[in-house]
């Protein structure tokens, strides 16, 4: 197993996302790239701590490559709107990609430009960041659509389209 760490906006869209994905066998929300010890969900909501809000993402690579991980990341979020995933303002909800070694910054350089070449006209503008550590979400919010998040009306406005980006952009990498 491999991991990598993720941040589209808010981590229960995007650990949605990754549960679905063939080849993902686990995915953590929590927080990176701050400057606070143990921050908690409030603290980082109100973006006075540089965390983002992540999903730790651990993977099967003979299923799915760090690429296609990083590509579907990219395809269903919007990695061109700076610091803001629709409703969600601030530093926290940035487009950020936390390399743990050489060669996942290497990949994640590599998607980003493939997403650009891909999108005339727009640029990403998710940062490649760290080494910074990893600090687990609240339990709370772990695995958060297939329970509390399924009767939370802003889940219920944003996840059902990023499912269904998935499902038609990535139909060979979603889980049957």
């Amino acid at each position: 197993m491999e991991t990598a760490i993720i941040a589209g906006g808010c981590f229960w869209c995007t650990e949605a996302v990754f549960r679905d994905v063939v080849g993902v066998n686990k995915v953590e929300s929590g927080y990176i790239g701050g400057s606070v010890e143990n921050p908690t969900y409030k603290a980082v909501c109100s973006g006075s701590t540089g965390h983002a809000e992540a999903i730790r993402v651990t993977y099967d690579p003979l299923v799915i490559t760090l690429p296609e991980i990083f590509d579907v990341f990219l395809g269903t979020h919007d990695p061109s709107q700076l610091n803001r995933q629709g409703n969600d303002v601030g530093t926290q909800y940035r487009s950020a990609i936390f390399p743990l070694d050489d060669a996942q910054a290497d990949e994640a350089r590599a998607a980003i430009a493939r997403w650009d070449g891909e999108h005339p006209g727009e640029k990403a503008v998710t940062t490649i960041e760290g080494p910074a550590p990893w600090y687990p979400a609240e339990d709370y919010h772990q695995e958060y659509w297939d329970g509390e998040g399924q009767r939370n009306p802003y889940c219920l406005a944003v996840i059902p389209p990023k499912l269904m980006k998935l499902r038609r952009s990535f139909q060979n990498k979603v889980k049957g």
